[in-house]
């Protein structure tokens, strides 16, 4: 496995992380997610990524690979869903990290996100003063913002986070020239989401209700060709980009994971499919929105 410097904390992340959202799902059997996060960590994959908002995946990963938590980074994300406290305040975030480190078999988390909250939720500044008091008081270790556009470039420029989660792939370009300089700048971690666009190519009409919408519309316009496998040169292409230090792809199958292991380590794109990319992002980009 490949390894990045995560920004200024001094983190080592593997190039391919693990998004555990899929494996939140309740129809989801949980031997096979036992198998998957173990499988994970077994392949050297050392950041593990969730959220409160993903069902039962805080509770999956405490019970299924607490017991092997020095091997792994673990990241999280709060704000919301808390019983009888108001979505994004100060006491939804305070008590989000302290029920995820009880879901999560831990008595610390290494990246805790303020999850998608909006640019005014971040200017009244109470989300992120209670998420430094948990930093503070060593609940978590890194402060962390999950989230795209206005909010991410004020996220990026205020000084209080270590490290930030947004999307970034093919289809999703526009964080490489307005976003990745100042995180470079500021040695801020960058985590990619939406690693391979959520495989636009898999549907040969407008798909409803997969996150996959725009992205579809998107690669429709650029033309890609249909016959290359775009699961590896998406990957790649996202995990080996110049300002990403860790790429994120969710699933329950073990096999698509090794398949994935296997493109990353094989390195990055040649400069002549990289480059032809982006130029296929930038000239039919318009003005196209970072997709939360």
């Amino acid at each position: 496995m490949i390894y990045n410097k995560f920004g200024n904390t001094g983190l080592e992340v593997s190039a391919l992380g693990f998004g555990a959202g899929e494996i939140g799902d309740f129809n989801i059997d949980e031997k096979s997610v036992e198998k998957i996060l173990n499988f994970a960590l077994d392949n050297e994959i050392n950041l593990i990524d969730t959220a409160r908002g993903y069902y039962a995946s805080e509770d999956r990963i405490g019970r299924f690979i607490s017991n092997r938590r020095k091997e792994f980074i673990l990241s999280t994300k709060v704000g919301y869903g808390i019983e009888n406290e108001p979505d994004w305040s100060y006491s939804s975030v305070v008590k989000g990290v302290e029920e995820a480190l009880v879901k999560l078999k831990t008595d610390y988390i290494d990246i805790v996100h303020l999850h998608s909250c909006s640019l005014e939720i971040l200017n009244k500044g109470e989300v992120i003063e209670a998420l430094l008091k948990t930093k503070k008081e060593g609940k978590i270790r890194f402060a962390a913002f999950s989230g795209e556009n206005e909010e991410l470039k004020f996220a990026v420029e205020c000084g209080y986070f270590d490290s930030i989660q947004t999307s970034f792939n093919i289809c999703d370009q526009n964080n490489f020239k307005y976003i990745f300089p100042v995180t470079n700048t500021k040695g801020i971690g960058v985590i990619a989401k939406r690693s391979i666009a959520n495989a636009p190519w898999l549907y040969s009409e407008q798909p409803y209700g997969k996150y996959v919408e725009e992205y579809w519309k998107r690669w429709q316009k650029m033309g890609f060709s249909k016959s290359e496998n775009w699961f590896d040169k998406a990957l790649r292409f996202t995990a080996f980009s110049k300002g990403v230090d860790c790429s994120i792809v969710g699933t329950t199958s073990i096999e698509h994971l090794k398949q994935n292991i296997n493109y990353i380590n094989n390195g990055d794109l040649s400069n002549q499919d990289r480059n032809y990319i982006m130029q296929k992002y930038s000239e039919y980009d318009n003005n196209w929105l970072g997709q939360v």
